[in-house]
Order: C-alpha cells, then sequence, then structure tokens
C-alpha cells in the first residue's frame, strides 16, 4: 500500500520514517508553520503571511482546524518542581445571541520554576491538577497577588507542610504607598517589611493615623503567613520573591488573545489558550518532535 503526499508517491516505510500520516494534505513541518503563525496573529493574517513566506495557500479556515485538532497538552517540568506562580488574564467571549455584546471571562495562567507556561479557561481544577502531577520537591514556594482566587487554588496544591506561600513583594510595596504619609515614614516601614520585620513594623503602623493605615494593616494580618524575609530570600535565591513571571505570561498570552477586534467562541478559548502556551514553552520550534 502506498500513501499519497501531493503528488509524490511514498512508501509505508517511508511515511513511517518521516512520521507523516497516510491519506494528510500538509507535511508535518507545514502543519507546524500553520500552528506557529496561528499563534502569534490572526487567521487571516496567518494564511496571508504562509503564502508570502512558502508560496503555499492555507485558507484561514484551514488555520482554525489546524489548531482545533493539535493536541497540545501542557509541559511537565523536567527537573523537581520548587516554585509556582499563579495569575488571571481576561478574554473576550463572543455572545450567542445577536444584537448582545462581547463580555468578558477569566483564565488562569501559571507559571513552573519561571519557566514554563500553562493557561486554562474556566477550569480550575486542571491547573492544580497540571501542577500535582509534576515531581514537587520537599518545599514548593507558592508567589501570588492578593487576590483571594488564587490563594484558593494554591490551597490545593501540594501538602500543607510542603507549601510556602509568599505575597508578591512589588504588590506588598505598592499597598504600602497607597497611605498618605511622609515619604521616610514609608521607607522604614518598607525597610522592615523587607527584612520581615512585620511585627515592628505593624507597630509603628497603629500608632499611625494617616490616611490608609487601617486598610493596609488589615492587608498585612490578612497575609501575615505569606509575609517572608524577602531580603534573606533574595540573597540566598531560595525563590523568587515576587510574581512578575505569571504576570509577564498573561501579557504575552493576551498579544495572541486579545488582538484588535478578537472576540472568541466559548469552546475554541481553552484550545488557543494552548496553542499560545505551546508556542511560549517552545513545542513549536522546527526542531521540536511534537
Amino acid at each position: 500500500m502506498r500513501s499519497c503526499v501531493g503528488k509524490i508517491k511514498l512508501t509505508n516505510k517511508q511515511v513511517s520514517r518521516l512520521g507523516i500520516e497516510p491519506y494528510q494534505r500538509f507535511s508535518p513541518m507545514l502543519s507546524k508553520c500553520c500552528l506557529l503563525l496561528a499563534a502569534n496573529e490572526s487567521f487571516q493574517d496567518a494564511e496571508n503571511d504562509l503564502q508570502v513566506l512558502t508560496g503555499v495557500e492555507v485558507g484561514h479556515s484551514t488555520h482554525h482546524r489546524q489548531v482545533k485538532k493539535v493536541d497540545l497538552s501542557p509541559p511537565n517540568v523536567r527537573q523537581k518542581l520548587t516554585e509556582v506562580c499563579l495569575d488571571g488574564g481576561k478574554v473576550r467571549v463572543r455572545t450567542q445571541e445577536k444584537g448582545k455584546p462581547a463580555y468578558w471571562k477569566e483564565y488562569k495562567t501559571g507559571r513552573l520554576q519561571g519557566i514554563y507556561y500553562g493557561a486554562f479557561f474556566q477550569d480550575n481544577l486542571s491547573v492544580t491538577n497540571w501542577v500535582n502531577s509534576q515531581n514537587i520537591g520537599k518545599t514548593l514556594y507558592c508567589l501570588g497577588d492578593g487576590h483571594d482566587g488564587i490563594w484558593n487554588l494554591f490551597a490545593e496544591i501540594a501538602e500543607e507542610d510542603i507549601r510556602t506561600e509568599i505575597l508578591d513583594w512589588y504588590h506588598l510595596k505598592e499597598n504600602l504607598y497607597k497611605i498618605q504619609a511622609e515619604k521616610k515614614f514609608l521607607a522604614d516601614i518598607e525597610a522592615e517589611l523587607w527584612y520581615g520585620q512585620v511585627e515592628q513594623a505593624m507597630t509603628k503602623l497603629n500608632k499611625s493615623k494617616c490616611v490608609g493605615v487601617t486598610q493596609f494593616t488589615n492587608y498585612l494580618r490578612k497575609h501575615r503567613h505569606r509575609l517572608v524575609n524577602y531580603m534573606y530570600f533574595q540573597a540566598e535565591e531560595l525563590s523568587s520573591i515576587g510574581s512578575g513571571a505569571v504576570e509577564s505570561a498573561v501579557k504575552q498570552i493576551d498579544k495572541r488573545l486579545q488582538i484588535v477586534g478578537a472576540q472568541w467562541k466559548y469552546e475554541n478559548i481553552p484550545q488557543m489558550l494552548s496553542l499560545r502556551c505551546a508556542y511560549l514553552n517552545g513545542k513549536l520550534a522546527p526542531s521540536y518532535v511534537m
């Protein structure tokens, strides 16, 4: 039996060696090119750019079908997992009813070891399952901002005695400087928090009557167990002290999901998130075997 790719006839042995499935119109490399372009721009732009780059015409609807049928499972960490950051992003969902405007829904993004990307739409269980499926080390540092939804997810990851939750230093500092007080006072509080001297900082704050102090002290009490000696953690390189890696991930994902005018069907969002993450994880590179 022979398989036909274009007008070239290949033997079964050649098909197996080249990794080509029978009766497929596209070679593995052309399929990967379609996915790579679709991961970075609209399907219409992907159609136009592929024709310019290769001379091959593949319609935008075909690009979309290529995305829908490929398996793009999130990656596994190659080493022990010791650090995870979680955050949320927004995607614009197309309404099913005519005349009604699109609306925004949240998706969750994870960054493991500051390297590996994963994103999930309205599916918190898949977020926690992905992290829990990794080879978790003796201590797992979990970084996030002050959003309750993120900490609720962390509560479902690893065992409590393994998990060390850390409040993002930069969010902590941002909230501190919302207090309407003299710069020297705020700088002193910042220094004490930086060195993990939370009780000393709380004592000074409780004596102050500046606007915003009450809100900030309540914020500190809420996250007291997540406030570490940031200076020590940074100096010893125990973990990151900020969730910048995952915030960067959200921005990079949004470059595709939030291109001008983009509205997504609810059922297509998970696969597009997976495609964008596959690109960011390097799974669409020419040398990568999918």
